[in-house]
């Protein structure tokens, strides 16, 4: 899986570049603009994985704009990143087409957390129920198990946060930064003994082939073919 792409609508420069810079840090590609007609016009040429969108921007709002797009066929899910605080207004929010709705001001952490959520949710519906890891060990996303010779295990923590970064980018070098960005929260201190501990272990479950060391690099994941 490429780099999950997200738009991002924010008027306000500065929070646009706060939100921009914490998400790239965690592992997305994120695209700016700052007035919904720049926004329609990049839906239309691009196709992402995740919007998030502000109500208040120049030319039409948030919610004008994802009833036009929702009914070109834009099936893309969105957030709503909004200082509006009304019951009406979260009522319109989703029945614009929403997934999600974010008041201001908001922690970076929970922002993250429901990106996280809903693109998790679209990659996993686009395989089959179960992902093949390695020989004779596949992963079931709904219930986050893994099912191989020895049963069902179910990881948890960060072992679980890295199996599935793993399975987003089968076949690249997932740096130790951005390992650590994805693993860690923000007033946390990354291990590295931790993280070898964690590839220890899902190592002796599916295969040490299967998760290679890139000498001062990173890991990389290999999928079964």
């Amino acid at each position: 899986m490429s780099v999950p792409s997200l738009l991002l609508l924010e008027d306000d420069e500065n929070l646009s570049e706060t939100i921009r810079d914490y998400l790239e840090e965690h592992g997305y590609a994120v695209t700016a603009v700052y007035d919904a007609e720049a926004a329609e016009e990049k839906l239309y040429e691009h196709e992402y994985d995740l919007l998030l969108l502000d109500v208040n921007v120049p030319g039409f709002d948030g919610f004008t704009l994802l009833e036009k797009v929702r009914a070109s066929g834009v099936e893309t899910p969105a957030i709503y990143l909004t200082s509006r605080r009304s019951v009406e207004d979260l009522e319109r929010g989703f029945g614009s087409g929403g997934d999600d709705y974010l008041r201001k001001p908001f922690a970076l952490k929970e922002l993250l957390i429901r990106v996280e959520t809903l693109i998790r949710r679209r990659f996993y519906h686009r395989r089959s129920e179960k992902i093949p890891v390695a020989e004779g060990w596949s992963y079931d996303p709904r219930s986050r198990t893994l099912s191989g010779p020895e049963g069902e295990v179910t990881p948890v923590g960060k072992e679980l946060k890295l199996l599935e970064l793993f399975l987003k980018h089968p076949g690249e070098v997932l740096s130790h930064e951005r390992i650590y960005a994805a693993l860690w929260d923000y007033d946390e201190e990354p291990s590295d003994d931790a993280l070898r501990t964690y590839v220890k272990n899902l190592r002796k479950r599916i295969g040490r082939d299967r998760i290679v060391s890139i000498k001062k690099q990173g890991y990389r994941y290999i999928a079964p073919e």
